[in-house]
């Protein structure tokens, strides 16, 4: 495992009072201390009171929330700002809507847009490349869709990434496969001190949205190698920001490929893992099943890497002792990996697959057989409670592409109950940085036998989420003396328990099994995050709290 370099906060000692504190260490928490970059107490308003002192500086949180900070385990840090900062498409509602707002933007250089989602419009044809370049007028146009697998291009776009023949070109506006990839990178051809912006954009949003680190799922693909420099680059900045938790999704052939490529990265990574694509996505009709998409037949998506690749790359980081992982979406890709896991056990052994961690991003088409076999080998699922609450439900997208397999996505509480170790994220920029309506969603699963108790969401959010990065201090995420001070403060409506009703991860309602407190998430409101800190340094406050 990796040692990445610590954050230590200027040494001051700050109490915080009169609210509620989620902690293990008690469930009726009112105040806690922070000594530096440490959790030193936590406890009764009563002791707060004969521990404060004049040196302190103290924090009335007038009954808001402290809780752990939240962990997004899957985001893109420089597609995420692009996205905030760039075109805006997830409204639009048909391509004479989309060429408008095209016509509509102003500025030089490549025009870059994202969020587009054909399913929704009232019509689901697709502008042209020519169209696109008619309304940019001449500026290159790259506009990702929703799910970030596929992308409108504009003829000069088109020339400039040389898509002429290559995979998933095509003869309209969309790219798909090669392609895509192609065309991604050609528009992300910016300065440097771009991108920098971008992730520093990012990052702001996260902050305030009460995230303390984010599992940074770079690849060649996306935006190369210098992209991931940068955003490793944050860890050792002086800059009060989220931690990043960096990978590096790039297949290794052998243990002696897989260590050259940790070497020639030049910043440390936690694994080759992430977005290494054994296929692709629902909504592009690129991720690989084993029977045709429901509305398009012949068409079953795309399978990227083979079993034997995969499981060379399990292999490789087995050996090594660092995770490997994948992008497995569909359950015909889910089968190629866990056959891949098959062929490296044995080669390997099965001790060494497990003790390596490895992980599964996304894993939303998997069947009963898959659950027990990816608990056999202790493979992470991160999973994203935002996509089934985008696109599930009888009239969502899923059910559009796959018909009643559908019904089966996402399989959360059956992860639980088979002993799947889960940590949650966003894929952001594909779902927002928004940690509390992912909880909702998880308590709210379309798929009612799917849903999990707040409780467990929580955690799966949190301290999951370190676990999953196999972090270095073991302690992260919660709340207790001698842990990390990495919290956020909460403004809230109402405070409970709230169970998934007769599922395993069910938890009383009862203060006497002195269980923490969580947001009501059914009040239509979402909670407000009033501060966050990392290590004790403080990332965002809205001014709400003074001490």
């Amino acid at each position: 495992m990796t040692d990445f370099p610590a954050t230590t906060a200027q040494r001051k000692v700050t109490l915080y009072r009169n609210g509620s504190v989620y902690t293990a260490a008690d469930p009726f928490a009112t105040a806690m201390l922070v000594d530096g970059d440490t959790v030193a107490w936590v406890g009764s308003e009563q002791a707060a009171t004969s521990i404060a002192d004049s040196s302190m500086d103290i924090i009335d949180l007038h009954g808001a929330l402290l809780a752990p900070g939240f962990v997004d385990s899957h985001v893109h840090l420089t597609e995420t700002g692009i996205a905030l900062d760039g075109l805006q498409l997830g409204g639009v509602r048909s391509a004479r809507e989309l060429l408008d707002a095209v016509a509509a933007s102003s500025g030089s250089g490549t025009l870059m847009g994202h969020g587009w989602d054909e399913t929704q419009w009232d019509e689901s044809a697709l502008p042209s490349r020519e169209e696109l370049e008619r309304a940019s007028g001449g500026r290159p146009v790259y506009l990702s869709r929703v799910d970030v697998h596929s992308a409108l291009v504009s003829s000069s776009l088109a020339a400039a990434a040389g898509l002429e023949g290559m995979d998933g070109s095509g003869a309209g506006g969309q790219v798909k496969r090669a392609a895509h990839t192609a065309a991604r990178l050609a528009a992300r051809r910016i300065p440097a001190a771009a991108v920098r912006g971008y992730q520093q954009r990012a990052l702001a949003e996260a902050a305030a949205n009460g995230y303390v680190a984010l599992a940074e799922m770079a690849a060649p693909h996306i935006g190369g190698v210098e992209d991931l420099r940068l955003a490793a680059a944050w860890n050792a900045g002086p800059d009060a920001v989220p931690e990043i938790l960096p990978y590096w999704g790039e297949l290794a052939a052998s243990e002696d490929h897989a260590r050259s490529i940790l070497d020639g990265l030049g910043v440390p990574v936690l694994g080759l893992a992430g977005d290494l694509n054994m296929d692709g996505s629902i909504g592009s009709r690129t991720a690989a099943l084993r029977a045709d998409y429901s509305d398009a037949a012949g068409e079953r998506g795309s399978l990227y890497l083979s079993p034997a690749e995969a499981a060379a790359h399990l292999v490789a980081c087995s050996l090594l002792g660092v995770q490997a992982g994948f992008h497995v979406i569909g359950d015909a890709g889910l089968d190629a990996a866990l056959e891949a896991l098959d062929l490296a056990a044995a080669e390997v052994g099965e001790q060494k697959i497990r003790a390596a961690g490895h992980r599964l991003e996304h894993v939303e088409l998997a069947d009963a057989g898959a659950i027990s076999r990816l608990a056999k080998y202790s493979v992470t699922v991160s999973v994203q409670p935002g996509f089934d609450s985008a696109w599930g439900g009888d009239d969502g997208l899923y059910r559009q592409r796959l018909g009643d397999r559908a019904r089966g996505m996402n399989p959360f509480a059956s992860f639980y109950a088979a002993g799947v170790p889960v940590c949650f994220g966003s894929d952001s920029p594909v779902t927002p940085l928004r940690p509390w309506a992912s909880v909702r969603a998880c308590l709210q699963h379309n798929s009612p036998a799917e849903q999990i108790s707040a409780r467990a969401a929580f955690l799966g959010h949190t301290r999951a989420g370190w676990r999953a990065a196999r972090y270095r201090n073991p302690m992260a995420g919660q709340l207790v003396p001698g842990a990390p001070a990495s919290f956020a403060v909460w403004e809230v409506e109402e405070l409970m328990v709230q169970v998934a009703d007769g599922r395993v991860q069910s938890w009383s309602t009862d203060p006497r099994a002195r269980t923490p407190l969580l947001p009501a998430l059914d009040t239509g409101a979402e909670p407000v995050c009033l501060q966050t800190v990392r290590d004790g340094r403080e990332l965002f406050s809205s001014g709400a709290l003074t001490d």
